[in-house]
């Protein structure tokens, strides 16, 4: 007698088979095949959520083991280096701190006991190896320099908790007119967003600082008016540069007018001398000359010399202490402005143009040695063919008088280098 599973699963051809018993069995491999694929998949996105929150965690401890700033060593040098040693001396926070005005801005404030902590990034736009040379300059003279970035505002809010700054030199950017045609977002990054990154972490300090800038006489673009003063129109720039400056003068006045914070920006004039950026002319001049190699001096429409308004470093220096010195306090709390705060803008020159082909001849006299010389007309690469100064305002305001003239200024530039890139009597050593 057949039994029951016989009668309803036949296994021999020709007996009766139940359709709909079929059809369900066949459902129930199915949905038991989906199952099995569904478990999977939630397996597989499990692991993988698993894993991307441990790779997230093994980043974040790569970069909290691996962070060149935190720690409470590092604090302590922060607060060391930023207490000043004179009464109501100031603590001050100089962002580019390693580049070529940072640098003597740094050395002069701590030479006269005020507290300065550094910061700098040590980017490659020119030789880093400089640039740690000055930081070892600095660190022989217990100045402190933090290297970071100014668009992280983690750090710099940690560093304003450290230290109540009661000023900050922000001489930090890209620098340089013809670069900008190569990485244009390197001065976007640089020029304008840590700017704002910068004022951000001001306007919500407590106190809130008083701050000092770097914008450039590179603003007075395409201004044919000599000479150049703070009251002319800069809205016509020849350069991304230029053009990165001016929107910084445009939003400083923006933070000043809302948060209360006390802001002068200097626009500086072709500022020279040791420990400077080798990407300007006088330095690329000077290591051509040494080694041989022609130098491309460019001319104006008409064959007219160009003509710069060189402003030898200490000079310079002078100008941003006095501004400084100066500034008056900021207004605000909390991000909130409680009434009106100084802002104002300066001009930072030498009053004495000279053209290149002087320029050139002098540094011939001091490193005794002939240029070899190739004259190209001007390209249309940002650079314009005149700047000049008109410093009445600095001077009435800041007591700004420059001292140093180009054939004495150039004479310790040269000398700097020789020494430092060990030439003697213009031979390497």
């Amino acid at each position: 007698m057949p039994s029951l599973e016989e009668e309803l699963f036949p296994s021999t051809p020709g007996k009766f088979k139940d359709r709909t018993h079929t059809m369900n069995r066949q459902f129930q491999r199915c949905f038991s095949s989906t199952t099995t694929m569904f478990l999977w998949a939630l397996f597989l996105i499990a692991l993988t959520a698993s894993y991307l929150s441990f790779q997230s965690f093994v980043d974040s401890g790569s970069r909290f083991f691996s962070s060149s700033w935190g720690g409470i060593q590092w604090e302590r040098q922060v607060r060391t280096s930023g207490q000043p040693r004179r009464p109501n001396g100031f603590s001050v926070l100089v962002t580019g701190a390693a580049g070529f005005v940072g640098t003597h801005v740094s050395l002069a404030l701590k030479k006269r006991g005020d507290g300065v902590v550094g910061l700098d990034n040590f980017n490659n736009y020119y030789d880093p190896l400089l640039k740690k040379d000055r930081k070892a300059l600095l660190n022989s003279h217990n100045i402190f320099i933090v290297e970071g970035d100014v668009n992280d505002a983690r750090m710099l809010a940690k560093l304003f908790d450290i230290v109540a700054f009661s000023h900050v030199m922000h001489l930090a950017a890209q620098a340089g007119v013809r670069y900008a045609m190569e990485n244009p977002h390197s001065y976007v990054h640089s020029n304008i967003a840590g700017l704002v990154t910068l004022l951000e972490a001001c306007k919500s300090a407590s106190p809130q600082p008083a701050i000092v800038w770097a914008s450039s006489s590179s603003v007075y673009g395409l201004n044919d008016k000599v000479p150049f003063s703070e009251s002319d129109q800069t809205d016509r720039p020849a350069s991304l540069y230029a053009a990165t400056k001016k929107a910084g003068e445009e939003i400083t006045h923006t933070y000043n007018h809302i948060y209360g914070l006390s802001i002068t920006g200097l626009r500086f004039f072709t500022v020279y001398g040791p420990w400077g950026r080798p990407d300007m002319a006088y330095f690329s001049f000077t290591r051509n000359i040494l080694q041989g190699k022609p130098i491309t001096i460019y001319r104006g429409k008409n064959k007219v010399d160009l003509a710069r308004d060189f402003t030898y470093i200490d000079d310079i220096v002078k100008g941003c202490i006095g501004s400084l010195d100066t500034s008056g306090k900021s207004t605000g709390s909390g991000g909130k402005k409680r009434g009106p705060a100084m802002y104002r803008i300066f001009n930072l020159g030498n009053t004495s143009p000279v053209t290149v082909p002087m320029m050139v001849g002098i540094l011939e006299k001091h490193l005794k040695t002939k240029a070899k010389k190739n004259f190209v007309e001007m390209p249309g690469n940002g650079d314009v063919p005149f700047t000049n100064a008109n410093i009445s305002f600095a001077r009435r305001e800041l007591g700004y008088k420059p001292t140093t003239q180009l054939e004495a200024g150039l004479k310790k530039f040269v000398r700097w280098y020789l020494s430092y890139y060990g030439y003697n009597h213009g031979k390497p050593v």
